[in-house]
């Protein structure tokens, strides 16, 4: 039975920035996934990640346009610390490898986002999730002490006689047999439940399995109806058109020729947050001004 101080489920960028975290630490690491590590849902994100990294920008200013874009409905506790670290994260991530884009002078070049009131968006052509999970995967490879289990799949969670969550029971895909991991901590890191729409832009694996497990042992699930849409993608197949053609200047039409979001968003237009420009373009198909 395989035994770790820490259990990770999941290896997209959060489980796998968490099971290096755990690592330096000096903790005995586990990182389960059912595909391989490189293949996670973390290659969708395509456009970039923010942060106040630009000397003009803050942390604070970051914060505030998430709490709006949230219409108010974000965890400001979350938010506050996911603002004031998110340069330092970045740099970290730079550092390691990310070969984020850089502009004419050197610089870390920034791209603009969706509800954004600064050019804050950091990235890598139109593959930034892909070029971080590769790089966090060269990270996890370099420490013995994390052992990676790739292509297995987590059926339940597993407590103790105390009722603690002690591990979980896993199958292992390429020949099906079962196995048992040990741990003192388990954190779930095993995405969302975008499946349960269709057409969606979410991969085939994403079908909320750390959630169900979550649930059968009885914990609280919260903002379960706090689904994104992302606005842009191809009619039919679900296939996603990143931000960053709207960030680079891309404009959206509708049927009779209208850039319609004049009406919705005057003043941020496809920029506006993606909440805003999702019911917008169904208002348009809706009243008749669809494609």
């Amino acid at each position: 039975m395989p035994q770790h101080d820490v259990l990770v489920i999941g290896a997209g960028l959060a489980g796998q920035r968490a099971a290096l975290a755990a690592a330096e630490a000096g903790a005995s690491v586990g990182i389960i996934s059912k595909v391989h590590p490189v293949r996670s849902h973390s290659n969708a994100a395509q456009g970039g990640i923010n942060a106040a990294l630009n000397p003009e920008d803050s942390w604070e200013s970051h914060a505030f346009d998430t709490v709006k874009g949230s219409d108010y409905l974000g965890d400001q506790d979350a938010i506050e610390i996911m603002c004031r670290e998110a340069p330092d994260e970045l740099l970290h991530l730079e550092h390691i490898g990310v070969t984020f884009h850089r502009d004419e002078e050197g610089k870390l070049g920034t791209r603009a986002f969706g509800g954004a009131s600064a050019a804050r968006t950091y990235y890598v052509a139109d593959i930034t999730g892909q070029a971080i999970l590769h790089v966090l995967y060269e990270q996890l490879m370099k420490h013995d002490e994390v052992h990676r289990y790739e292509e297995w799949f987590t059926t339940r969670l597993v407590q103790d006689d105390e009722g603690n969550l002690a591990g979980a029971v896993t199958r292992n895909i390429r020949d099906g047999s079962m196995e048992l991991f040990s741990a003192k901590a388990v954190i779930l890191a095993t995405g969302g439940n975008g499946q349960v729409y269709n057409p969606t832009t979410n991969a085939l694996i994403c079908t909320g399995d750390g959630i169900a497990m979550a649930y059968r042992l009885g914990a609280p699930l919260i903002d379960m109806e706090m689904v994104q849409y992302h606005p842009t993608s191809l009619a039919g197949n679900g296939l996603l058109i990143t931000e960053g053609a709207r960030g680079e200047g891309a404009h959206l039409y509708n049927a009779n020729g209208e850039r319609f979001m004049e009406k919705y968003a005057p003043n941020k237009m496809e920029l506006a947050s993606r909440d805003v420009v999702s019911r917008a373009e169904q208002t348009e198909i809706n009243e008749g001004r669809g494609f």
